[in-house]
């Protein structure tokens, strides 16, 4: 009931922008297509509520919060409680009360930034990403460990004290659980999952030679995985404990990093059958693959499916001697260059929005997480440099 009841307000929202805000609405189809930022202004009485809403919004390529005599929208972000907020959306000069809502969320701070991304559906018409939670591999004094911690890097803890090397971790669809390849006890790469409820930890497979690569399927009831033996890496999947593993490709060759499509019925995956890394799809069933033609490096690896738009996967690919996050377009057939930043631009992860990725930028032996929208290539970084070391995101709504 309360999803309607906000599809209800939504809709009315924008009815009132398209019958009384024409312009807006125009602005809003350039925006979707990427070719500029929209302008808004944040208000708030309370500072600290006014800094974690401008500090959102500015990870979003979308916005642009510098002023200007007529922003397009103003967002009135105010605290009513503990941990809720009201909303108040306004445009137009004199201001109109275009939208209000009261928020609520887990703390003040979720509450804010659930509103935020309310204000991104309702101007922008995308999913918002603000509310969702990272994980990733953090590495202080040479010890990497598996942290969680919200979009804005507070409230982050440690998942692992191994003092193994871990990496890959990925997210169940619900938040409950995380996966992820460590060389925890055996000293070979085993994949685990842990229960973020009830911290219990299980080994999903630790099979003689390389276990990586683990991702949840959409419905959260499978993992794909990459297993190895005899010289050859081949994609199996296995249900959510690790039982009924069935292999998907049986090929000679190496094949790593499945992803799987929106829907759960394709995966893509790193194949060396040309002689060099290459991306290619198969049915989640098992099958024959198929190369996609990304025609735009002779190493091509890390891909991700879009959750949003189907025909989208982005990857990472070697160029003049480093990597760079790329975009493949499946309905065009057609690739897009999306980073040229100095080093590497690896490991991309896709956003809710479907617009955003987040990535693990690789400069002078330094890894740090940024943000990346894929519309207007804005790059933000995530972290200041004092936190540490990070790599290997997942997000999780």
């Amino acid at each position: 009931m309360r999803f309607l009841n906000n599809c209800v307000l939504l809709t009315l929202f924008l009815a009132v922008v398209a019958t009384t805000y024409g312009q807006a609405i125009k602005l809003d189809d350039a925006i979707r297509k990427g070719l500029k930022p929209l302008s808004i202004a944040i208000e708030s009485r309370d500072t600290n509520v006014l800094s974690t809403a401008r500090r959102a919004f500015r990870l979003h390529g979308g916005y642009s919060l510098e002023a200007v005599p007529q922003p397009a929208y103003t967002f009135s972000i105010n605290s009513t409680g503990s941990s809720s907020v009201s909303l108040v959306i306004f445009s137009g000069k004199p201001a109109q009360e275009l939208y209000r809502r009261k928020v609520s969320g887990r703390d003040l701070q979720d509450a804010v930034l659930r509103a935020c991304d309310i204000a991104v559906e309702a101007t922008l018409q995308t999913k918002g990403f603000f509310a969702g939670k990272l994980a990733y591999v953090r590495k202080l004094q040479g010890v990497a460990e598996i942290y969680t911690s919200s979009l804005l890097f507070d409230k982050f803890k440690a998942l692992t004290a191994d003092k193994a090397h871990v990496t890959s971790p990925d997210w169940s669809p619900d938040g409950t659980k995380i996966v992820y390849t460590t060389y925890y006890k055996s000293g070979f790469p085993d994949i685990y999952m842990q229960d973020l409820n009830s911290n219990r930890r299980i080994a999903i497979a630790n099979f003689n030679g390389t276990n990586a690569s683990p991702e949840f399927s959409p419905s959260g009831r499978q993992i794909a995985m990459s297993l190895s033996g005899k010289g050859v890496s081949n994609i199996f999947v296995a249900d959510v404990n690790g039982k009924n593993l069935r292999p998907i490709t049986r090929t000679k060759s190496i094949e790593t990093s499945p992803s799987w499509s929106p829907d759960g019925r394709m995966l893509v995956l790193v194949s060396d059958m040309p002689g060099k890394p290459q991306i290619y799809e198969v049915s989640a069933s098992g099958g024959s693959v198929r190369r996609l033609p990304t025609n735009v490096s002779g190493n091509c690896s890390e891909p991700v499916w879009n959750p949003v738009d189907k025909n989208l996967i982005a990857f990472t690919a070697a160029f003049s001697g480093g990597f760079q996050i790329v975009v493949y377009d499946r309905r065009a057939e057609k690739s897009e260059i999306l980073t040229r930043v100095p080093g590497s631009a690896v490991e991309p992860e896709w956003l809710s929005d479907g617009r955003h990725l987040v990535f693990t930028h690789k400069n002078n032996g330094k890894k740090r997480l940024m943000i990346l929208d894929s519309k207007t290539k804005k790059i933000s970084a995530l972290h200041t440099s004092d936190f540490g070391e990070t790599s290997s995101a997942t997000f999780v709504y």
